[in-house]
Parts: structure tokens; sequence; C-alpha cells
């Protein structure tokens, strides 16, 4: 089979280069529940000769759901659309895609839970019955035109699940959430990463890269290229765990993956509220960003990490945090 290409008029640049995409599922590395689960669907859909059932992807940003969609739509060799939920403002838009498709095909919605309301709708009766209805004039004189769709699969993907409609997500046939990334598996990532660029390394770099990646992929290869640079210009291009080590200090990423805005959340509020409770605006307020940001980015991690917890009061941070950061935690100085 060919690899099949991400399309769309509304294409939405990507920070990973497309060529580190894995292409099948034996290339995807990790996620293996979700990927197991998802490749018995999609070996099914394939010997009746269907369309694979409609997929909502949920998780934190970099974890690999644009990746797995187009693996999805690779091993049912049918092509993919990609939209971006936003950027679809019109019901004209959606039905202008809608129509686009093949039989088969995989269109794909990044931010699926930011369509608007009056196009998230179009959606329902595509999902189900593959028909979209068209209204056409104005007032009076509008009529509802009926169009027939090619059978195609819906991949949704968003970072807010809770913010999904119980309609849409209703729809959905297969779910599933892309949990962290372990060490082990962002090592076999970040060596896959280095054997693409043709990079030679030592073991304990990639052992460093991986422990420092926040458990994402998209921030293993995004650190691995930075420190890639760093091993051009001040080595041979031999990725040592010394380079490795002073460019990701250079960039003030900590040993468990913290930079400077992990560490300004967390110090603010430690030193302006007094370690929490405090609500999450306050806090963006207080450090000067989007509480969205906070928490869809940042938030995830550090509370898997151990580092803050959420209360109905506000979130608390935790004396594993203060320990990490050497601060006073009720009177013990670490």
């Amino acid at each position: 089979m060919d690899k099949r290409i991400i399309t769309s008029d509304l294409l939405v640049d990507e920070e990973i280069d497309v060529t580190l995409r894995p292409q099948y599922f034996k290339e995807y590395i990790g996620q293996k529940d979700v990927k197991e689960m998802i490749e018995i669907a999609v070996k099914a859909a394939k010997k009746r000769n269907e369309s694979l059932d409609h997929v909502l992807l949920y998780g934190p940003p970099g974890l690999g759901k644009t990746t797995l969609a187009q693996v999805i739509a690779n091993e049912m060799d049918v092509n993919m659309k990609f939209v971006s939920g936003p950027t679809v403002e019109r019901t004209g838009d959606l039905a202008a895609i809608l129509t686009s498709l093949e039989p088969g095909d995989v269109l794909f919605i990044d931010e699926i839970h930011r369509l608007p309301k009056i196009v998230e709708e179009i959606l329902y009766s595509s999902m189900e019955d593959y028909v979209i209805d068209i209204v056409v004039g104005k007032d009076a004189g509008a009529k509802s035109i009926r169009v027939d769709l090619s059978p195609f699969t819906l991949i949704g993907a968003t970072t807010r699940f809770g913010d999904l409609t119980g309609p849409l997500r209703d729809r959905f046939g297969i779910i599933h959430k892309l949990e962290f990334y372990s060490d082990d598996e962002l090592k076999k990532i970040c060596k896959r990463t280095a054997s693409i660029y043709e990079c030679e390394f030592e073991s304990k770099a990639i052992v460093e890269l991986a422990k420092r990646s926040r458990g994402t992929p998209r921030i293993v290869n995004r650190l691995f290229r930075r420190v890639r640079d760093f091993a051009d210009i001040l080595g041979d291009g031999l990725i040592t765990f010394d380079i490795t080590k002073m460019a990701l200090n250079k960039l003030k990423i900590d040993e468990l993956g913290l930079d400077n805005k992990d560490r300004e959340y967390l110090i603010g509020i430690i030193e302006k509220y007094n370690g929490g409770p405090v609500g999450l605006d306050t806090i963006a307020t207080s450090i000067s960003e989007d509480p969205t940001t906070l928490e869809d980015v940042y938030e995830p991690y550090l509370i898997q990490k151990g580092f803050i917890s959420r209360t109905p009061r506000g979130r608390v941070v935790t004396e594993k945090a203060y320990r990490h950061l050497k601060k006073s935690y009720q009177g013990a100085l670490f």
C-alpha cells in the first residue's frame, strides 16, 4: 500500500515533520491497549468491506491523536481529509467537505469540541445516516434538500472531552483516551527519530531525552531536534550525554521535564497563595497565561506527576512539588 497524505484546504501546520509520523500500526509506538482495540476494529471493517465506525480520540496535546488517525486511514487504504474545528465556521463549509469524500474516506476533525453548534448539528445525520439536509433560500421561500453522502469514517480529536455535547459524543462507536507515554516508549520513539535523521547517539543521551519529555512524543521529537543542533555545532554530530544535558539545561528543561512555565505556575501558587487552594482563572491572571492553555497543556502532566491536585475549592500544590522546587513546606525546608 502507498503511504497516504493528509490533505485539506484548511490544513493546519504541525510542529512535527510529517516524515517522523508512523504510517502503520507496526510502526506506531505506545498506546498498546488503544492500538490493539482499534487494530481489531479496522481489520473487522476491512473483512466486512465496510467503513470503520466513527472514532473519538481524546487526551492532552502531543500524544499522537493526529498520527493515529493517519495510521487508521493508511491501514484502511483510504484518503484522509484534515480540518480543524474552529476553521469550520459555516454549515456550507462542512457540507462542501462531506460531499467531497469518496466511499470509505476518513474525515479527521481536530479540536472537534470547538465546532460551532450549528455546524455540529449537521454532523448528526451525516454520521448516522450518511445524509445532510441543506436549506436553500430564505424565509417563506426556504426549502430543505436532502443530499446523500458516501459512507465515511469521522475521526474526532479533542483535548477537552468534557466540552463535547452528549448528542455528538454518543454518535461515536469507538472512543479512546490516549495516555502519557512511559520513558521506555519515549526512548523507542527517540531512537526511531535518530534513525530517520541518520544521527548517531549515546544510549545515555536517549535516556536523558526521554526522561525530560513529559511523557509526550511531540516533545521528545522537538527536544531531539534542538539537541541535534547543539551536537552539530558544538561537537562532531554525535549526540552525547554531556551535550544533551547541556542543551536541555540551556532550554531550562529540568530533570523531570518541567519548563519555565511549569515552575512559574507552581511557584506562583506557593508564593502568592500559600500553596492553594486557588482558582484556575486567578492563577492564569497572576502569571499572564490563558486558562485553557494551563488546563489543557500544563496541568495534565503536573497532575500525573503528583505536583498539583484539583479540589472543589481550586488547585493545590503538593508536598512533592515543594520538594522538587526546594521550597519551604509547613516549616520544613527542602
